[in-house]
């Protein structure tokens, strides 16, 4: 029997390396989140001002345009992505696409609860349908990112600038990290968690003109559950769009979100979460070129996630990889990186902006070592 292989001596700083709940910003503490709307009504002067503040500030991060409106919903991207299905949805054929257990989880959602008979294309975890057969005729869902796969849209091209249908997207790991052309985009959906380093809990839903003319032509043949309701006599509820939540928000969740926004905003922006997210990828790139046993479940660097990168192991099965994971926490060095349950037996490190670079440096010889001793 092998020995086991002593531990490498530097430890990541921060060994958050979870696709969701992400890690937080660095320099979050719980003192740092403004306190004053805490225990204030979300519908009074104050609350409301603050949930418009982070509606704003996710405009300005995010450049969204004014033509898009921004809603905070209950339910995290699942509810966000659910409202938008239950209400919009039925007026014209719809093309599901999936490639990684959440896409599958709207094929479900469409052809079980919705009962549509969606066109479906899939393809296997790490890769990517071909984008070429959607008909734009339909209303299309898709995840911009495959959290649980690794892989992604190489961008919007594909996307019929004169299509019929909407475009909705599931961009929850996609968001203030890679770039998104907002007039591809009729609806895209998100939660704080993933790239922010937010809490859960809360999704946001970002419309576009035609998902808001939708929304007041079309009428859905089934019932809507009153979190789902964004039409009042036949018009767009906008208060939601301003800060009038549907149901009571955690004021606690929305200040740790505007912290982490305010974070990316004096950091430059867009531009520079995004570098930052670039550069941790790049690094973990250079530590599976590094080793012969670890490889890229994505092959295809073109659609390859700088977010969640899913990592395959040489010889690895569900056990040996749980094993691995086990390791790696029990010694503070990396925390939550087994691959998703649904997905072919791996690693998922998290690279979004909010992991520093240095850390995803540090956790290459961590890997090694937990390997080894998982072997062993």
């Amino acid at each position: 029997m092998t020995d086991t292989p002593p531990p490498p001596a530097i430890k990541p700083a921060r060994p958050w390396f979870s696709s969701g709940p992400c890690a937080k910003p660095p320099g979050w503490s719980p003192d740092k989140l403004a306190t004053q709307s805490l225990g204030r009504s979300h519908r009074s002067k104050l609350g409301k001002a603050r949930l418009a503040l982070c509606i704003d500030l996710m405009r300005e991060v995010l450049e969204v345009p004014d033509t898009h409106r921004i809603g905070i919903v209950p339910g995290s991207d699942t509810g966000a992505v659910e409202m938008a299905m239950w209400t919009m949805l039925g007026a014209r054929p719809v093309t599901t696409l999936a490639w990684e257990s959440f896409g599958e989880g709207w094929v479900t959602d469409a052809v079980k609860q919705l009962k549509i008979d969606p066109t479906v294309i899939r393809a296997g975890y790490g890769e990517l349908p071909d984008l070429g057969q959607v008909d734009w005729s339909n209303d299309v869902i898709f995840t911009w990112n495959g959290t649980t796969s690794g892989v992604r849209v190489p961008d919007g091209d594909w996307i019929a600038d004169d299509r019929e249908g909407l475009s909705i997207a599931d961009a929850t790991s996609a968001v203030f990290a890679q770039d998104i052309p907002w007039d591809k985009v009729d609806v895209l959906t998100f939660s704080w968690q993933k790239v922010l380093g937010g809490e859960g809990a809360h999704g946001v839903l970002i419309l576009g003109p035609r998902a808001v003319e939708r929304l007041e032509s079309h009428t859905p043949p089934w019932p809507l559950p009153k979190v789902f309701r964004l039409v009042s006599k036949g018009k767009l509820a906008e208060g939601v769009f301003k800060g009038e939540t549907i149901n009571t928000p955690s004021m606690l969740a929305v200040e740790d979100a505007i912290f982490a926004l305010e974070w990316g905003k004096s950091l430059g922006g867009l531009t520079a979460m995004k570098a930052r997210a670039d550069a941790n990828a790049a690094a973990l790139d250079r530590i599976v070129q590094d080793r012969d046993w670890l490889g890229h479940l994505a092959r295809d660097p073109a659609v390859r996630s700088n977010t969640s990168v899913c990592l395959t192991l040489e010889g690895a099965d569900d056990a040996m990889v749980k094993a691995m994971a086990k390791l790696l926490e029990e010694q503070d060095a990396a925390y939550d990186v087994a691959g998703y349950r649904d997905a072919p037996a791996g690693l998922r490190i998290w690279c979004g902006a909010t992991v520093d670079t240095a850390d995803i440096e540090a956790l290459g010889p961590w890997l090694d070592w937990a390997y080894a001793a998982a072997r062993a």
